[in-house]
């Protein structure tokens, strides 16, 4: 495409943008195992303008058959426990053994700001120089799936490109937790020593997330102290629910800064998969996710359409001050502000 514009010596200078890349283009990349083509395709998966999203929907589409082949490992912890230092000793290791090593950062809580979190390159500048690996900072919320979306998608995009272990770290809290587990195979849970005082600030629902704890910095005076906290992990997770179906969750100990207990955790990982693969457990864990990934879709898809109808925009603030007032009830607002939408959707249909 080409535009011309007015020069300082009001001669006209012509200007040549650039075409987009068509989706055969971002595809043919991607099998290639061009890192650059694989940057922009998530680029365009975390984009939210409609026109990126129906042509990344295109790229995902004709992708879908080269992925699905790696093992989606989620990695949380609690403030301080290593866990960047963790996830990077960790996939230097697998490069080292030849495996490709994608990371990925989820953090619902940006959605707020509407930002990236962007340290996550400069966290883990050496495995970022490693050519076998590949680290993306979070996406930043917003319409048609937000981070979730996003997220799984860029795990596909990545299994095409030949990445066969994927990383997915929750940068955020609380929520970020429960979305990483809905999206990955395997769950691992980064802790500190002195567990007694760590649990009472954990809640148990993140316990009950994990298919293995891992107690990072068990290294020089805080060795025997990591070897206490591991048994103390190990006698809580007997009485509670395992994560996965024919599989009990224990607690690791491990020193990322001296790259102690690394290939223990990988050996675990490798021995989950075989396991749960020859159960069936693995596949249905896959099938599931998908199933309830289109829901999440569907209602994601149904709010935001709701939210972006100009006329529920400016009756919404007219029904909130009818339920503040007392004057109508919730129940009754909000079925006003349905059938809104409903006429608005019949008037758009008959037009």
């Amino acid at each position: 495409m080409e535009k011309y514009t007015e020069g300082n010596s009001n001669r006209k200078r012509r200007v040549v943008r650039r075409n987009e890349r068509t989706a055969d283009e971002f595809v043919e990349g991607v099998l290639n195992k061009d890192r650059t083509m694989l940057a922009q395709a998530i680029t365009l998966v975390e984009s939210n303008a409609i026109r990126h999203f129906e042509k990344a929907q295109k790229v995902i589409n004709q992708l879908l058959p080269y992925t699905g082949k790696s093992i989606r490992i989620g990695i949380t912890g609690v403030p301080g426990a290593g866990k960047s230092t963790f996830i990077e000793a960790f996939g230097k290791f697998l490069c080292e053994r030849g495996h490709k090593v994608a990371v990925l950062a989820v953090d619902p809580s940006s959605t707020i700001t509407g930002g990236s979190i962007l340290g996550d390159k400069t966290r883990m500048e050496q495995l970022s120089r490693e050519p076998r690996a590949f680290v993306r900072p979070s996406p930043s919320g917003g319409t048609l799936g937000g981070v979730n979306r996003k997220t799984r998608e860029t795990i596909l995009l990545c299994e095409a490109a030949g990445f066969d272990v994927i990383l997915v770290e929750t940068i955020g809290v609380g929520q970020s937790e429960v979305v990483v587990r809905s999206m990955v195979d395997f769950f691992l849970l980064v802790v500190l020593t002195g567990a007694g005082d760590e649990l009472q600030g954990m809640k148990k629902g993140v316990m009950e997330l994990a298919d293995a704890l891992v107690i990072n910095k068990a290294d020089g005076e805080n060795k025997l102290k990591a070897s206490y906290t591991k048994e103390e992990y190990n006698r809580i997770l007997h009485f509670l629910k395992p994560a996965t179906e024919g599989w009990l969750t224990k607690a690791y100990t491990a020193s990322a800064l001296y790259n102690e207990g690394i290939s223990e955790i990988w050996d675990i990982i490798q021995t989950f998969k075989q396991k749960t693969s020859l159960s069936g457990v693995f596949e249905k864990r896959r099938k599931t996710q998908s199933k309830d990934w289109i829901y999440e879709m569907i209602k994601e898809h149904l709010v935001t359409t709701f939210f972006n109808n100009p006329t529920i925009k400016k009756q919404l603030p007219l029904e909130e001050e009818e339920v503040i007032s007392g004057r109508k009830t919730v129940s009754l607002a909000v079925n006003d502000l349905i059938k809104i939408q409903e006429i608005d959707h019949k008037k758009e249909k008959e037009s």
